[in-house]
């Protein structure tokens, strides 16, 4: 045996020098025939790649090195660079260094595409037509259910080339491939029992060898299912979350209508877009492994089991599997219907804990402690008795379950396991060779063992898939609640962005968010309204409340105006129909673009401090990557609130660099004039200042006021200090006339104001002249009150305390 092997070797050596001389010297030969020409061309060629491999390799090592400073600069700052195509670039920390992640904006004519599908839905869904998306259908597994899922996907996977595609057809190999190691496993399981019973070591220590490689392969395989199945769930997220933050937040302002205009989500769109999403996604994912491998696992076990068992086999598991759909179809709760309402009382009592949160400081005045814990609690116990309900009929629910998919299951897959003993003409594969192996002594017997116990393996294997084929029932019905609200919020999200609102059909209310009829221009030098009424809008489907009538004005630069009247009457409105918040119903606003020097800027009547920075405090709604391409510095932010008369804010919080909750920090009056900080740093050419300077003393109101007229911005002031006057050019005056739905505009300082003034001074005159006689008629019901009358009409005299008090009196009038 040696022999021979040392002339095998040595065979496959001369064997292998053979065939390297045989293709040298072909080599050689064609090289030799090769002309000069061409072996110049060729070393030409060879050099110039080299030359260019390494510059590209030299231009792409400067490039990742660009990158890698660019990223720890905008890691430190918190910032990102925007792209020629709208895309974004952030860097996050990643080990040692950074990286690189571009975000991509949602396309318009994405969103076009996808409108038919939220807005438009077929009849044939029950989806209604253009009623509010929470009362068109109740969740639950039906044609509505499929048609918003199908919505859904085609935003999660929008081709068939993106990640979350590739992530699927990952998903479903690892799926596959763990059907084909449970069979390979069967078998296994099979001949190990069979070599032990026969008492084979041999074969049987190799199946147990066979049996650990194939654990760890399995172990691999089920860990990186768990795995990608987490992967998409965070992937379908990823791209639900942008969409929805790019239909969201944008110049439209949906994030403002959402909830002020539109009443298809209420005030809960965070409790939509943070749980609802999650649970969608996270149920999205799980229904493609719950569904796609059980599928596949029916389809091949049924198969191997057909052949094993026979035909009568498979008939007796199709009818179980049909018997135990439908009993469990009809005795299943209506989970979807159950989740959905349970999300929507999660989100009502969440919001109300953020209600609170950020209104502390006005409970804390008011010690409302109390009546906000009963509110609390009562929205508690009306989410807990709900869910206590739900427990209940899970509790019923899966006693059945389990009795059937467990217990009765295993019992008839015993059944159908002896059919190749018992009845072996109607065992199929198993039955035949039971009978052919009949005639030998203990034949059959061998092999029995093995194929019961693979049988028995598959058997299990396919109750298992069958299961979880049943299971997946209920989990449909909870991601039908899921898919439900999911599609609620993007369907509303579409109707609020294109502005798609329906008549109710009672009628047309006036003045109904299906009937506006005015118009916003922007890029005109001044601030016009023709013929615009001012209405308060209601949440849709209702009308809005009209607050004036008709107002025609126009301001040109610097032109100050002043807009001043009793509480309620429509001020704020004003702004909020300029600026876009309500809209326009009839006539013409015309308007500067947005923010920055050439346009209009907004400061609302309650401060808003972002998070962030004392720097972002200032320059909001910049960025610091947006303060440095405006070529500004520190130092220029520094003159800016010295200008607010802020400039020691930076010393006393530690730097621009301080991170606080600036809300708390501030006082009322800082914060109104960080509000004024921020107009001075962005320099518009108009600015609408709604109470910007209620909490500020009048001394301090009025350097503002001259700092921004100095500036060059055109101010139009919200208020009711009749001191402001001074320093705006017109005054628009609401709430004239009997029913205060009046307005006057003129221009301050004219002949009429001042007769208005000098009849109130002579007003004032009168009054005060009267005032010793109001001193009189004082001292005489205070004589009047503190006499005691009793019975009789006799007078008691008054007690020491009250002539101790008294007597001082004429020495105070003496002096």
């Amino acid at each position: 045996m040696a022999v021979q092997s040392t002339l095998r070797h040595s065979a496959s050596e001369d064997i292998l020098v053979a065939f390297i001389n045989k293709y040298t010297k072909l080599f050689r030969d064609r090289l030799r025939k090769t002309s000069r020409r061409s072996k110049l061309f060729a070393a030409i060629l060879l050099a110039a790649s080299i030359i260019l491999s390494a510059e590209g390799g030299r231009r792409w090592w400067n490039r990742r090195r660009q990158e890698k400073e660019q990223g720890r600069k905008l890691v430190r700052t918190n910032s990102w660079v925007f792209n020629k195509d709208g895309s974004r670039t952030i860097y996050v920390p990643y080990k040692d260094g950074t990286s690189k992640v571009v975000i991509n904006r949602t396309k318009p004519l994405t969103f076009e595409a996808h409108r038919r599908l939220f807005l438009n839905p077929p009849k044939v869904s029950g989806l209604g037509d253009g009623t509010v998306p929470s009362a068109q259908t109740k969740p639950g597994l039906n044609l509505a259910f499929l048609h918003q899922f199908l919505s859904l996907m085609s935003i999660m996977i929008p081709r068939w080339t993106s990640k979350e595609a590739g992530l699927l057809i990952s998903h479903g190999a690892f799926l596959m491939l763990r059907t084909y190691l449970s069979l390979v496993v069967a078998r296994l399981d099979g001949e190990i029992v069979r070599d032990l019973v026969a008492g084979n070591g041999r074969l049987f220590l190799w199946g147990i060898a066979k049996w650990c490689g194939l654990g760890g392969f399995a172990s691999y395989t089920n860990s990186m299912i768990k795995f990608l199945e987490s992967k998409v769930s965070i992937a379908f997220r990823t791209r639900l979350t942008r969409y929805i933050h790019d239909l969201y937040l944008n110049d439209n302002l949906n994030y403002y209508k959402l909830s002020n205009l539109d009443g298809g989500v209420g005030q809960g769109a965070d409790q939509f877009i943070t749980q609802d999403l999650t649970l969608f996604c996270a149920s999205a994912a799980n229904l493609y492994s719950s569904l796609g491998k059980p599928f596949i696992d029916l389809c091949v076990f049924n198969y191997q089991l057909y052949r094993s068992l026979g035909p009568l086999a498979l008939t007796g598991l199709m009818s179980n599997y049909f018997l135990t759909a439908s009993i469990l179809r009809k005795m299943s709760p209506p989970f979807g219907k159950l989740k959905a309402v349970e999300g929507r009382k999660e989100g009502d009592f969440r919001s109300l804990h953020a209600r609170l949160i950020a209104n502390a400081e006005e409970v804390a005045f008011y010690g409302g402690a109390e009546m906000e814990k009963t509110f609390l609690n009562k929205e508690f116990k009306s989410l807990k008795s709900w869910m206590e309900g739900i427990y209940l009929l899970k509790i019923r629910y899966n006693i059945l379950e389990d009795f059937i998919l467990k217990y009765s299951w295993s019992a008839y897959g015993y059944l159908l396991s002896s059919l190749p003993v018992f009845l072996p003409a109607w065992g199929g594969l198993g039955g035949a060779m039971e009978m052919a192996d009949s005639a030998e002594k203990g034949g059959r017997e061998r092999n029995r063992m093995k194929d019961f116990i693979t049988n028995k393996r598959l058997m299990l294997s396919l109750a298992d898939a069958g299961g979880r084929m049943m299971y997946s029932i209920k989990d449909l019905s909870e991601l039908a609640g899921y898919t439900s609200r999911v599609y609620t919020l993007i369907s509303t999200l579409h109707r609020v962005h294109a502005n798609a609102y329906f008549p109710r059909p009672s009628g047309n209310e006036l003045y109904s968010l299906s009937d506006v009829q005015g118009t916003i221009q922007k890029g005109f030098d001044g601030v016009r309204f023709e013929h615009v009424p001012i209405v308060a809008p209601g949440l849709w489907p209702q009308g809005g409340e009209e607050l004036l009538e008709s107002l025609s004005m126009i301001i040109r630069r610097g032109e100050h105006l002043l807009i001043s009247g009793p509480n309620g009457v429509g001020k704020s409105a004003i702004a909020r129909v300029l600026a876009g918040l309500w809209p326009v119903y009839r006539g013409l606003v015309s308007r500067p673009k947005s923010i920055g020097q050439d346009g209009i800027m907004f400061l609302p009547q309650r401060p808003y401090l972002s998070v962030g920075t004392l720097r972002d405090q200032v320059i909001y709604p910049d960025g610091e990557l947006d303060m440095r391409l405006k070529r500004k510095s520190e130092e220029e932010l520094k003159r800016v609130l010295d200008a607010a008369k802020l400039g020691y804010l930076p010393d006393r919080e530690g730097g621009w660099d301080t991170r606080k909750e600036w809300k708390d920090v501030l006082s009322g009056g800082e914060k109104q004039r960080v509000g004024i900080a921020r107009l001075l740093y962005h320099e518009p050419q108009y600015a609408v200042i709604d109470e910007g300077t209620s909490a500020v003393s009048s001394d301090v109101e009025g350097l503002l006021y001259e700092t921004c007229k100095e500036r060059g911005i055109t101010l139009i002031t919200i208020s009711t200090r009749a001191s402001l006057k001074k320093y705006h050019t017109f005054n628009l005056i609401l709430g004239m006339g009997e029913n205060g739905d009046e307005w006057e505009f003129e221009r301050i300082g004219t002949e009429r104001e001042k007769m208005q003034v000098e009849r109130e001074l002579q007003e004032l005159r009168e009054r005060l002249s009267q005032v010793e006689q109001w001193k009189q008629r004082r001292e005489e019901i205070e004589k009047e009150l503190a006499q005691v009358w009793v019975e009789g009409d006799a007078p008691l005299d008054p007690p020491p305390y009250v002539e101790n008090t008294a007597e001082p009196e004429p020495e105070k009038d003496e002096a």
